[in-house]
């Protein structure tokens, strides 16, 4: 896995990039020195993620529309089945 190393200004400045976006470990530096290391617990970017639910919510809508499925009723019957519990 390749490492990204970066100074702590551009560390500090960049930091919701590096903290969301990155998907790579990386060393963070002052003067030249490592003080520190960033690893990243996600291994994709949260817009892949959403790319996929927003792939999938289309396939469920045709799915639905060809089995004549009507949304609100999915919804009311869903509701309706909360509320007993």
């Amino acid at each position: 896995m390749d490492v990204l190393k970066v100074g702590i200004r551009e560390f500090r400045s960049q930091l919701p990039h590096y903290l969301l976006e990155a998907g790579q470990p990386v060393v963070i530096t002052r003067h030249g020195e490592i003080i520190g290391y960033y690893i990243p617990s996600r291994d994709k970017e949260p817009r892949a993620d959403l790319a996929s639910l927003e792939a999938a919510a289309a396939k469920l809508d045709v799915m639905l529309k060809a089995a004549q499925i009507d949304t609100e009723e999915v919804v009311a019957e869903f509701s309706a089945k909360r509320r007993k519990k």
